[in-house]
């Protein structure tokens, strides 16, 4: 089946409506509940955690639930479509908790409301990814269409990156409570029409290739794939990186590079890590394609600029210059254009596991395989926000939970500390990452066309 422009159009604002929410989750949550409204940071971290523990027993099961959806609408864009409606409510309610009660009240309205947040997010980002290997059986379109949601996607998030605290500021004044409502609200309603336009143009073609298993029969498929598994480990790896350096980069703006225009430093470095970020994925990676480099080596490039932009940073730490906001910007940009360029990879070796379980097992599992990455991404942030509220903790970060009281001042080693999590921690996922990815991928650019080739002959061998 060959994609349209306006299908490939639609199916990019879904992206970008969907990871304004969760980047809106993923990047604030932590602040937001321990900053403002002043809970522990380890025990958001463990919520989150929990969250998590509970999303594992959920989202394979969830796949599942899609596979075995047969409507006239197809099988993917139900499940979009109210999925979306529930998180959309869910996240308004996650910003607009109440303050001023008990904090037993607040611990217990965060630890439901985040958890209905991941179950109601799982609904509807299982589908939409799944939508890829589905509406198109060849390398090349689906290369594209993983390219167009993961550079949408990054939109999304950058968006989020470049204005949430501006917004936070223009619609609450001095309230970052009453500004996170109204940014809350206003991320839910775009998000809402952007995944109704994607069910509207976004047509499924699977025919008979999905093959719906039972229960111990799709679990047994989806770990006997060990491509898959490979990908998803480093999806986790590279994701819990750049979600660490996300969740303590505020705090660092905020305490340790500081001043009254903070806030303001804050969004410019957001903004040009965000736009670094779609221009790994719309141009660099691109630009690698063009020069024929296989995509495992292309791989290897973007991991190696990440780490190089955390060891400069790490480098400024150390030496004093983390005042000077422009040279910040430059080892940041790095790091974020090398993650533009692992986010398509991730999605595109993905996509590619799904036939390499075919050909294995004779079952296509786009869902369950899909629901994994829904599952690792939020384990990766789950795990990444955990660390940071430990870390929080133990380098003894102040809140500042009074809003109309000056920033409050931290201890050289808070701030030392605060440095260390934000460079090191991230740079020991990606090391790892390299090692998982080096001993187990076999899915390399020849070894796809192979399988691809292979799967049509059998298909029309049936027919």
């Amino acid at each position: 089946m060959k994609l349209s422009l306006k299908q490939k159009i639609a199916f990019g604002l879904g992206a970008v409506g969907k990871d304004m929410v969760y980047a809106l989750s993923a990047n604030y949550v932590m602040y937001y509940y321990q900053d403002i409204l002043g809970l522990s940071a380890t025990f958001v971290g463990l919520i989150l955690m929990i969250a998590r523990v509970f999303d594992a027993l959920n989202d394979p099961f969830m796949g599942i639930l899609v596979a075995k959806t047969k409507t006239r609408w197809g099988r993917f864009r139900p499940w979009l479509f109210s999925g979306t409606v529930l998180n959309a409510v869910v996240l308004y309610a996650l910003f607009a908790a109440p303050a001023g009660g008990a904090e037993s009240t607040l611990m217990v309205y965060f630890s439901v409301v985040y958890i209905l947040w991941g179950v109601t997010y799982t609904m509807m980002d299982i589908p939409y990814w799944s939508m890829i290997p589905a509406v198109t059986d060849t390398p090349e379109d689906r290369e594209n269409l993983s390219v167009v949601g993961r550079t949408c996607a990054g939109v999304g998030a950058a968006l989020i990156s470049m204005f949430t605290m501006l917004a936070v500021g223009f619609f609450g004044g001095d309230s970052e409570i009453t500004g996170f409502r109204y940014v809350a609200m206003g991320v839910a309603a775009i998000f809402v029409v952007t995944e109704i336009v994607c069910c509207l143009f976004m047509r499924e073609d699977d025919g008979d290739r999905i093959q719906v298993a039972g229960v111990k029969d799709m679990f047994r498929a989806l770990f006997s794939n060990d491509q898959a598994l490979t990908v998803v480990g480093t999806i986790v790896l590279i994701n819990m990186a750049l979600y660490l350096t996300s969740n303590f980069v505020i705090y660092f703006f905020k305490y340790d590079f500081g001043g009254a225009g903070w806030k303001g430093d804050f969004t410019l470095f957001s903004t040009v890590g965000g736009a670094f970020q779609i221009l790994g994925m719309m141009i660099l990676y691109p630009v690698l394609r063009g020069r024929k480099i296989p995509n495992e080596k292309i791989f290897l490039v973007g991991i190696g600029m990440a780490l190089f932009g955390y060891v400069a940073l790490l480098g400024m730490c150390l030496t004093g210059y983390t005042h000077n906001l422009i040279v910040l910007c430059v080892p940041g940009a790095v790091v974020f254009a090398a993650n533009g360029v692992l986010s398509v990879l991730t999605t595109v070796f993905l996509s590619g596991s799904v036939d390499y379980g075919e050909l294995k097992s004779g079952r296509r599992e786009e869902s369950v395989i899909f629901s994994m990455q829904t599952f690792v991404v939020k384990a990766a942030s789950g795990v990444a926000i955990f660390l940071t509220g430990v870390g929080l903790d133990l380098i003894g970060l102040a809140g500042n939970t009074d809003e109309e009281a000056a920033i409050a001042q931290q201890s050289a080693s808070t701030l030392t500390g605060l440095r260390l999590l934000m460079t090191v921690l991230p740079m020991i996922g990606l090391v790892v990452a390299v090692l998982v990815f080096r001993k187990k991928f076999k899915l390399t650019d020849a070894y796809s066309l192979e399988i691809n080739e292979q799967l049509k002959a059998r298909r029309a061998g049936r027919s």
